[in-house]
C-alpha cells in the first residue's frame, strides 16, 4: 500500500512592525531546516549553535546538524540538562560558554531544538550574547509549538517565581515538524493540549468545538495527522495575531495568561517539576473558570464544557491541597501584578475573555473554598 503524500507546509506570518517572521508547519520539515533558513533570508556560511537536551538530540540532533551543514552553515551542538528545575541563569551560562568556545559573532545564530525550557533559555542566551544575536526556534513538544516558541518571550526562573528573569527577543524563524510529536511522552503531549484548549477559550470557538468533536484528543494518534496540523495552525495563528497586536504585553497580549495566574501558584507551591507547566495551566483554567462563575461573568454550563474537555484531553482538573494564605502570598508575587493589583484573565464565552484587576481577597478565598469542595 502506497503511503499518503505529506501534507503541504502551512505558513503563518507573525506580522510585527519590526522584524516580522514566519511560523512554518510541515511534516518532515526538520530534515530541511537548512533550506528553511535560506528561504527565511539567513545567509549560508553563518555559524549556528544548536542548543538541545540529550533526549531530543539523540533523536533529531544529527538530522538538524546535517541539514544545516548541507546548506552551507557551520553548525555546532551543545547539550543542556532537561527539566524545569534546570531553567536557571547557571544553565544559560553554559550556553554562553559554548558561544565563546565556538566564537559566535553578531552575525551568528542560536537554534533551540527542544521543548519550551530549551527554547526559553536559548532565546535568553541569544538575547544577551553580544547584546543580541539571532535565534531560530525548532520546538519538539506540543506546548512549545503552540506557545513558547512564538512571541519572543525568553527567560529563566528565579527562586521567587517563574520566568522573573528574561527579555523579549523575537526569533528569525519558527519551524514546526509535527513528526517529532510521535516520540513525545503522552503526558507531555497532553500538557501541550492545555495551551491548545486555552486558545479556543481566548478567541477561537471553532478550535474549541473541533476538540470537543474529537473522540480521543489526549494523544496524537487520536487526532490524526490532518486534524493535528489544523490544531497547530489555528493555535499558532491565534498566538501570532495577539503577539502582532501587542508585542511586549502592554495590553491585549496579557490574555495569553489565561489559566496561568492560578497555574503558576500550583507550580510554585507544589514544587517545580511536580506538575508539568501545561498540567498546572489546566488546573488554573478550571480555577479561574470557577472564579468567573462566582462573579457571574460566565455560566456554569460553559465552565463544565471547559472542564470536560480538559479531562477528556487527559489533564488534571482538581485543585491541590494548598494553604490559602500561601496561595494569596504567591499571587501577590506574580509578575502580572500592577500597582499592587492582581490581574486575572476571566472567560465570558468560549472565544471571549476579559482582563480584570478588581478581584478582592474575599472572592479569591471563596473560589478556593469552592475548588476544595
Amino acid at each position: 500500500m502506497t503511503a499518503a503524500p505529506p501534507l503541504p507546509h502551512r505558513r503563518i506570518a507573525v506580522a510585527l512592525d519590526r522584524d516580522p517572521y514566519e511560523v512554518v508547519i510541515g511534516e518532515g520539515s526538520l530534515k530541511d531546516i537548512g533550506e528553511a533558513l535560506l528561504q527565511a533570508g539567513v545567509l549560508e556560511g553563518r555559524q549556528v549553535l544548536v542548543v538541545s537536551n540529550p533526549d531530543v538530540a539523540d533523536r533529531y540532533g544529527e538530522v538538524c546538524i546535517k541539514s544545516l551543514k548541507r546548506h552551507g552553515f557551520k553548525a555546532e551542538l551543545v547539550l543542556i540538562a532537561a527539566g524545569e528545575q534546570y531553567k536557571t541563569p547557571s544553565t544559560v551560562a553554559l550556553i554562553h560558554d559554548a558561544a565563546f568556545e565556538h566564537r559566535l559573532e553578531r552575525s551568528s545564530l542560536m537554534l533551540a531544538l527542544g521543548g519550551g525550557v530549551v527554547g526559553d533559555m536559548t532565546g535568553f542566551a541569544a538575547a544577551t550574547w553580544l547584546r543580541g544575536i539571532g535565534v531560530i526556534q525548532v520546538p519538539t513538544t506540543l506546548l512549545a509549538m503552540v506557545d513558547a516558541s512564538i512571541g519572543g518571550k525568553t527567560g529563566v526562573n528565579h527562586p521567587g517565581g517563574k520566568n522573573l528573569i528574561g527579555a523579549f527577543h523575537q526569533p528569525r524563524l519558527v519551524l514546526i515538524d509535527p513528526a517529532t510529536l510521535a516520540s513525545l511522552p503522552v503526558r507531555e503531549f497532553r500538557a501541550g493540549m492545555a495551551e491548545v484548549i486555552k486558545y479556543g477559550v481566548l478567541g477561537d470557538p471553532t478550535l474549541f468545538e473541533l476538540l470537543e468533536r474529537c473522540a480521543e484528543p489526549s494523544h496524537p494518534a487520536g487526532l490524526g495527522n490532518e486534524l493535528l496540523e489544523t490544531l497547530l495552525e489555528r493555535s499558532c495563528s491565534e498566538k501570532a495575531r495577539i503577539v502582532a497586536a501587542d508585542e511586549r504585553e502592554g495590553g491585549l497580549r496579557a490574555i495569553l495568561n489565561y489559566g496561568h495566574t492560578f497555574g503558576h501558584v500550583v507550580e510554585a507551591l507544589c514544587g517545580y517539576g511536580t506538575w508539568l507547566h501545561g498540567e498546572a495551566v489546566a488546573i488554573g483554567m478550571v480555577a479561574v473558570g470557577e472564579l468567573a462563575v462566582q462573579r457571574g461573568s460566565w455560566s456554569r454550563e460553559l465552565a463544565e464544557r471547559q472542564r470536560q474537555l480538559i479531562e477528556r484531553s487527559g489533564l488534571p482538573t482538581r485543585w491541590p491541597s494548598l494553604d490559602d494564605e500561601a496561595v494569596l502570598t504567591t499571587l501577590q508575587g506574580d509578575k502580572k501584578v500592577r500597582d499592587g493589583r492582581l490581574r486575572f484573565v476571566l472567560p465570558r464565552r468560549i472565544g471571549d475573555v476579559e482582563i480584570r484587576d478588581d478581584i478582592s481577597r474575599d472572592e479569591i478565598l471563596r473560589c478556593l473554598e469552592a475548588l476544595r469542595s
